[in-house]
């Protein structure tokens, strides 16, 4: 269970946007309809869930704990890196994928995950007589969300997880009302002799553009509707930098809309500055 791609894609189907913080999850019913529909689908019975996920140095959180503590659950941690990403998860991932395949610990292995970084581990793993299914979340169309082609040829079968487990386990997060969000496509900046000149907003195409202002509204709202007092400050305080779980959002969600492509440097600046822009207007 790759818990990154579990709950940025599920608070894909229930917000519009990844990021993690706007949706509430009810973990236990949930891993239970999933280990449900793991049996079903290997006609066997579920051995463990391995739960990846990452923490602060390694140390679990509260909620961490409480899913470590869970029966038949193996929590399974990275770490997050100095720019916020995650570190060690897909490693550790793949080297268990591999070592229970060649250990013979299990026939059957259904994996929760869409990362193109855990092809090789998967064709290692069938070496050793196994089989691998991926298990992809539902987008809102109840296709699947978020995976690797390369995964999906290597592995032998993908399902969607029941699209019901998401949307009786999962809710969006209501906090406070979000604000009205502004769509102007152009500002006013100074020019010489302190005259005002129109000055479009984006350099790049106007596709861009426009995916650009869609994902950073979506993320803004999808944060302030589910943001505490304190986050909020911290949010503000911290300018220009922004919050990991956002920026990872912001990023996430755009290369998703852009059809999976890596983002440039430029466009990442773009969208960054796009950010800022769009909470300063409120």
């Amino acid at each position: 269970m790759d818990v990154g791609y579990l709950l940025s894609a599920t608070a894909v189907r229930v917000t519009g946007t990844s990021l993690r913080n706007g949706i509430q999850v009810d973990y236990e019913p949930l891993i239970d309809a999933l280990v449900q529909q793991a049996e079903a689908l290997s006609e066997l019975p579920v051995l463990r869930v391995h739960w990846y996920d990452s923490a602060r140095d390694g140390v679990p959180d509260t909620l961490q704990q409480f899913i470590g503590e869970l029966p038949n659950v193996k929590l399974r941690l990275g770490r997050f890196g100095v720019d916020g990403q995650q570190k060690g998860v897909d490693l550790r991932i793949g080297l268990d994928l591999v070592t229970h395949a060649r250990n013979g610990a299990a026939d059957v292995f259904i994996l929760v995950s869409g990362d193109d970084d855990l092809t090789e581990a998967v064709e290692e793993a069938q070496v050793h007589g196994v089989q691998v299914i991926l298990l992809a979340v539902p987008n809102a169309e109840d296709r699947p969300h978020g995976i690797s082609r390369h995964l999906i040829r290597a592995a032998d079968g993908l399902k969607i997880l029941f699209p019901d487990t998401i949307d009786q386990t999962v809710t969006k997060v209501e906090m406070s009302p979000p604000p009205t969000q502004p769509t102007a496509q152009s500002i006013a900046v100074g020019g010489p002799g302190g005259r005002l000149r129109a000055k479009a907003k984006y350099e790049e195409p106007a596709e861009l553009a426009e995916q650009i202002d869609s994902v950073v509204t979506n993320v803004l709202t999808t944060f302030r509707r589910s943001a505490t007092p304190e986050a909020l400050a911290e949010l503000t305080t911290g300018k220009p930098s922004i919050p990991r779980d956002i920026d990872k959002a912001l990023l996430t969600d755009l290369s998703d809309r852009r059809g999976g492509t890596d983002l440039s440097e430029a466009v990442r600046h773009q969208l960054r500055g796009e950010f800022w822009e769009q909470y300063d207007k409120v």
